[in-house]
């Protein structure tokens, strides 16, 4: 079951819920935050549909086809339930209290996962630095504790371009990879199946460039991880789902809670030895985003 958007009004929530079995679509209205109502669809093969459908009504709610069309499916909802038709309860996995299940897998996203997954083996999860290096924004070295590195960032000034990105397939440690893996399997698969695998990969780039300088002009080049590109890919749902209803992109309230409350244990120290700059340009890149697309998406309307 699937979160596919929010109504303002209890009354359009119910007729919407009522059209949408009208046309062969299951789903439940729950109270939101903010006196609004959300609109679940009990099976992930309609969510497609039920999002059109959804866009539809939130122009024209007192459209006269949709109060039809609402009728005749309380009527046959109120027939089903007469004849006992078994109907399938709200079922939420603990999985999906923190992520929103992705649909279908995307390429891009089990690419992104190999390649980290290769990278962070390869290094020895960061503990071979001459495997490392090949990875890392600009070569350096550990000299008594302290690291050394040539400023100005020479290899990329010389065309070793991906230097720019390849940190983020850096990681230090099994649960850094395996909470990174988790939040990209779910966030970058929703992404990828919902705005389409070049959308993804823009913003991947985008968002490592972008937090990877920010890193290095912060604290230096020892640093790598693909949770700065996850937060931003976190802003861009978010913000979606507030927004623009309409885009099938969701977050579950309890999902952004975690990651903020995260974000600042690691902030403040809490969790040490962290990429906070990272961090906080990831998440700052991609709720522009989002808030920006959002923005363009519901203005075309």
């Amino acid at each position: 079951m699937r979160l596919i958007g929010q109504l303002q009004n209890d009354g359009h929530a119910n007729r919407f819920r009522d059209f949408l079995y009208a046309h062969g679509i299951e789903s439940r209205v729950d109270p939101g935050k903010d006196e609004s109502w959300e609109i679940w669809v009990l099976d992930d093969h309609h969510l497609d549909e039920a999002a059109a459908l959804l866009e539809r009504f939130v122009q024209t709610p007192d459209d006269p086809s949709f109060a039809e069309s609402a009728r005749e499916g309380a009527k046959r909802r109120e027939h089903d339930a007469k004849e006992a038709v078994p109907k399938r309860a709200r079922v939420v996995e603990a999985r999906t209290m923190f992520y929103q299940s992705p649909v279908g897998r995307g390429v891009l996203t089990i690419a992104l996962i190999a390649i980290s997954i290769a990278v962070s083996f390869m290094t020895g999860l960061g503990a071979n630095e001459q495997k490392l290096q090949p990875f890392s924004i600009t070569q350096y070295r550990v000299d008594n504790g302290y690291i050394q590195w040539n400023r100005g960032l020479p290899e990329i000034r010389h065309g070793q371009i991906w230097r720019l990105v390849t940190p983020i397939f850096i990681h230090f440690g099994l649960m850094h990879i395996l909470f990174n893996m988790l939040w990209l399997w779910d966030l970058g698969n929703m992404i990828e199946a919902r705005k389409g695998t070049w959308t993804l990969l823009l913003m991947v780039l985008v968002i490592a460039v972008t937090s990877n300088l920010g890193q290095y002009l912060r604290s230096g080049p020892s640093f790598g991880g693909m949770s700065g590109v996850v937060y931003g890919l976190l802003g861009y749902v978010w913000m979606q789902g507030k927004y623009n209803r309409s885009a099938g992109l969701a977050l579950h309230p309890q999902t952004v809670t975690m990651m903020i409350i995260w974000f600042f244990l690691c902030l403040f120290g809490i969790i040490p030895n962290v990429a906070n700059t990272v961090h906080a340009i990831g998440l700052g890149v991609g709720i522009a985003w989002g808030f920006i697309a959002a923005k363009l998406a519901t203005s075309r309307r």
